[in-house]
């Protein structure tokens, strides 16, 4: 993505993803934060301007500080979107629009920008008022009944409705540049967490209607068995292999047993079957099962934390992380993008900006003097970082 320009106001988590993704595969993306700062700059533990968290979602990018809530931060805001090929942003629905940065007034005078709106529940709707981040999503969409299966509902700690979102509003914008390619006109794109939720869970609830409740499994055993030293995750998908299962646990009596002839019956059975399992997997060590069920056959793993993942021989073979020095936390294992990282070229894909960090350099790529841009900065309408004590 070379060559394109990304004016990024969006904050959090799914609009800054969508952009860094655009700013690893090469893009220019300014990331124009407001005084104080992206929000997604307090969560979790800040070194001077930066969390990890901020750190994760905004890699690749540079930084000005723009007041936007002046005249003047506005026009400046209208100018330098007016030079950019994307548009992406996280305002309430509507305060993209009243402060002059909307679709239909920056697409007049640039007819091939890709306009990307991120938000909780869309721009139309009776609930488009609504905040939403990635755990109200969870709750709203059924996500957290789904996960909780027959106790109660359950959260996942991964945000992954929203970094979802970022991937969906990604691919949005690959698509609309390819189509501005053929046709010369840009795109509005609304992309927002309640609608990546559904999508991401899109056979489930096809499943849901079908079944008219909350489907059963897919097939029998599958999921975790405690061993003597930890636990691990068993699929036996076919036929095939769950007989390969009842031998390798020593128990073939499971495998010509009518109440388990087949899915269907594995799946009515569930319960005294699992039961039966758990009985044997608790006798011997991870290893010990992982080692034989794969050399059956049967897909398993080992239920890794993430320093498991971390020393795993696979995982360094095939370069999934890679170990970055970061100026306020320290070293730092970052997981590799399937497709996009790690790439070598001139673009440092390893920092994250610090507010304002780059707004005299990127005013420079505009025909105003050195006194203008100075009065600018002494007059707040934007800010330069000053890192020398750093």
């Amino acid at each position: 993505m070379t060559g394109v320009r990304v004016y990024d106001a969006s904050q959090g988590v799914a609009g800054p993803h969508a952009a860094m993704l655009m700013a690893l595969n090469g893009a220019d993306v300014i990331k124009v934060e407001p005084p104080g700062g992206d929000w997604g700059r307090v969560l979790g533990r800040r070194e001077n301007f930066q969390t990890i968290h901020f750190f994760a979602f905004n890699r690749a990018k540079r930084s000005i500080v723009i007041d936007m809530s002046r005249p003047e931060g506005r026009d400046l805001s209208a100018q330098l979107a007016g030079t950019c090929d994307v548009f992406v942003e996280s305002f309430r629905p509507g305060v993209a629009k009243r402060i002059g940065l909307g679709y239909d007034v920056l697409s007049k005078d640039n007819p091939g920008l890709v306009y990307l709106s991120v938000s909780g529940f869309g721009q139309v709707g009776p609930y488009r008022e609504r905040p939403g981040v990635d755990g109200l999503l969870q709750a709203y969409s059924g996500m957290m009944i789904m996960n909780g299966g027959e106790g109660p509902p359950f959260r996942q700690n991964i945000i992954a409705i929203d970094i979802m979102t970022g991937v969906y509003g990604f691919s949005a914008i690959c698509a609309a540049l390819m189509r501005r390619e053929k046709t010369g006109q840009g795109s509005y794109l609304d992309v927002n967490l309640m609608q990546s939720a559904a999508a991401f869970q899109a056979a489930k609830i096809m499943e849901f209607h079908d079944e008219g409740g909350n489907p059963p499994p897919l097939y029998t055993p599958s999921g975790i068995f405690e061993a003597s030293d930890g636990h691990i995750l068993v699929s036996a998908m076919r036929d095939a292999h769950y007989t390969a299962l009842c031998d390798v646990v020593g128990r073939p009596d499971l495998a010509t047993s009518p109440l388990y002839a087949d899915i269907p019956s594995r799946n009515a059975n569930a319960k005294s079957l699992v039961a039966e399992l758990k009985a044997e997997f608790v006798k011997q060590t991870s290893v010990f099962w992982i080692e034989r069920l794969l050399a059956a056959g049967v897909m398993a793993e080992k239920v890794n934390s993430y320093g498991d993942w971390l020393e795993d021989e696979h995982a360094q073979a095939v370069n999934a992380y890679e170990w970055v020095d970061h100026p306020d936390f320290g070293r730092l294992p970052v997981a590799n993008i399937p497709g996009i990282t790690p790439l070598r070229d001139t673009q440092d894909r390893t920092t994250a900006p610090d507010p304002g960090q780059h707004t005299r350099d990127i005013l420079g790529g505009f025909d105003l003097s050195d006194d203008t841009v100075e009065k600018l900065i002494a007059d707040g309408i934007v800010q330069q970082l000053d890192t020398s004590g750093r």
